[in-house]
């Protein structure tokens, strides 16, 4: 994107040199939306009606944002150096498996945490895995180099301001220049209300998972959410149906 720094490819710890393999996204048509309840309820009876594990539901997530963020990055000719900056629930979690597709498709990722995952959550499970690869991990956010920023701190869940080292890492997001991609929900921004609460992401793109959000179809949301894709992640038909609404209702 014009008026944003080119950097050097060079080979650092944070980012080792790799090979690069990208797959592209899918056209998307998103065509239901959700309030922030019914995206809460919406998970909760896929995996206590249907049977369907919330770990399956990440994973669908993870790949689909992945899927987005290679897209983003379709026209460069050599391995992109990637932060993923991940909180500490689901939305976290989506981060942290993103950011191991990432890497196995030759990327030079490195994540970036607030913090660790609830012990013996699905996000803790794919922070157990990014581990075990040696994927590169700080509790700082350094985005020095990157050409690609995932947000991955917060998700549709938030319903109060955000404060503390989580406002402090949106504002050097935004201030950076580096393209982000926002997972489900730019952070910060209220799912219902399609307003930042206290401060938000300006995301590029935003990888929304089973359907737009209700605050999606405000007019001043916009400014943050960027061009918004629909990820599907497995949900049945039905059950989509059941708890959302088409745009033009």
């Amino acid at each position: 994107m014009s008026g944003r720094a080119v950097y050097p490819l060079r080979t650092t710890k944070a980012f080792p040199r790799a090979r690069v393999d990208c797959e592209t996204m899918p056209q998307d048509d998103p065509i239901l939306v959700y309030s922030r309840d019914a995206a809460r309820r919406i998970d909760a009876d896929a995996i206590e009606t249907y049977g369907i594990p919330g770990i399956v539901l990440m994973e669908n997530a993870a790949r689909g944002a992945a899927d987005l963020a290679c897209d983003m990055l379709a026209t460069r000719d050599h391995p992109c150096r990637i932060v993923v900056a991940c909180g500490t629930g689901n939305n976290g979690g989506d981060g942290w498996a993103a950011a191991r597709h990432l890497s196995n498709r030759g990327h030079l990722v490195r994540i970036a945490t607030i913090g660790p995952c609830r012990p013996g959550s699905d996000a803790a499970i794919n922070e157990r895995i990014a581990g075990a690869m040696d994927l590169p991990v700080e509790s700082r956010l350094d985005l020095d180099g990157s050409d690609l920023i995932v947000d991955a701190l917060l998700g549709t869940g938030l319903d109060r301001a955000v404060d503390g080292r989580t406002r402090d890492w949106i504002e050097a997001i935004n201030a950076h220049g580096a393209p982000v991609l926002s997972m489900d929900v730019p952070s910060g921004l209220d799912a219902d209300s399609g307003m930042p609460l206290g401060t938000a992401i300006r995301a590029d793109r935003t990888a929304t998972f089973v359907g737009w959000k209700k605050g999606f179809l405000e007019n001043d949301a916009s400014r943050w959410l960027g061009r918004i894709h629909t990820v599907e992640i497995g949900i049945p038909t039905t059950l989509k149906e059941r708890h959302g609404h088409p745009i033009d209702d």
